[in-house]
């Protein structure tokens, strides 16, 4: 396990998908990062990549060969390298090699940096496109963070509210995919209330929101967090059932349409990296 530390904040991570697993509040002595139960959802904040949500039959088409990907990839099962750590940042990272080009023909070199400055955790994704044809990824992140926060609060005393009004649909997900036929879901709102029922049909997913940050609060506790996703245009919002935990997942790409043809090239939110090229993104959250 590595640990980060500042006088504010102490993160825990470990190398096994370079996963979060605690997101402690030194001076309100307070845990912001879901515990990992088993019984709802036994992951903290796995990584997404090289794509984000499910693909159709779980497979995709390239340079006329089928190939499988499980849902979101397979970062997240993977055990990073650590190559740099000092006091409160570390960075690791994950290169291809013979068991990922099997299943995703595409050599790279994926880091993850992790920093921490007073109140706020910066996640930063870096891909490096270490071959010689265009690299096609998406790259995104699902950290869960508890709800309710504090004693003698509940789940739905809880919300969640936009840097700007919204008027944005939802796109709803079957079997993981996504419909072509979205449903109304925020007019000029900025506020949305948590509640189990919310997540009855999966994820919220939602496509270019104005915003650009999205905070977690309640009228009964001044305690929250923003996590501040600049760059980023796809948006998940998700809990298991009845759990005590909502995610909010910052995505640079997105699940495949029930209708999609299978080719990755023209799969909805790729990237395409040309040879020896970095992409960097960043999401960020503060704590208080």
């Amino acid at each position: 396990m590595i640990q980060l530390n500042n006088k504010t904040l102490q993160v825990n991570i470990h190398p096994q998908g370079a996963e979060l697993q605690s997101i402690f509040h030194l001076q309100h002595q307070l845990e912001y990062l879901w515990n990992a139960n088993p019984e709802y959802w036994g992951k903290h904040a796995p990584v997404l990549f090289p794509i984000v949500g499910q693909l159709k039959e779980n497979t995709y088409a390239y340079n006329q060969k089928l190939y499988s990907l499980p849902r979101h990839g397979f970062a997240r099962d993977r055990a990073f390298d650590l190559v740099h750590q000092n006091e409160s940042s570390a960075t690791f990272q994950l290169n291809s090699d013979e068991a990922t080009l099997s299943a995703y023909p595409f050599p790279f070199s994926f880091q993850i940096k992790y920093a921490l400055s007073g109140n706020e955790l910066t996640n930063e994704y870096s891909v490096k496109n270490t071959g010689n044809e265009t690299l096609l990824f998406s790259v995104g992140g699902h950290p869960a963070f508890k709800v309710p926060l504090v004693e003698d609060t509940l789940y739905e005393d809880y919300y969640l509210e936009w840097e700007h009004p919204e008027t944005i649909d939802r796109w709803p997900l079957q079997d993981g995919l996504l419909n072509t036929h979205p449903l109304p879901f925020l007019q000029q709102q900025n506020t949305i209330p948590l509640s189990h029922d919310l997540f009855k049909k999966d994820a919220v997913v939602l496509k270019h929101p104005k915003s650009t940050s999205i905070s977690l609060q309640s009228h009964r506790t001044k305690h929250g967090l923003t996590m501040h996703f600049d760059g980023f245009p796809y948006f998940g919002i998700w809990a298991a059932k009845e759990a005590p935990f909502v995610c909010l997942e910052p995505w640079c790409g997105i699940a495949d349409s029930l209708y999609h043809n299978g080719q990755l090239a023209e799969k909805e939110g790729i990237i395409h990296l040309p040879p020896h090229q970095t992409w960097s993104k960043a999401w960020r959250v503060s704590f208080f």
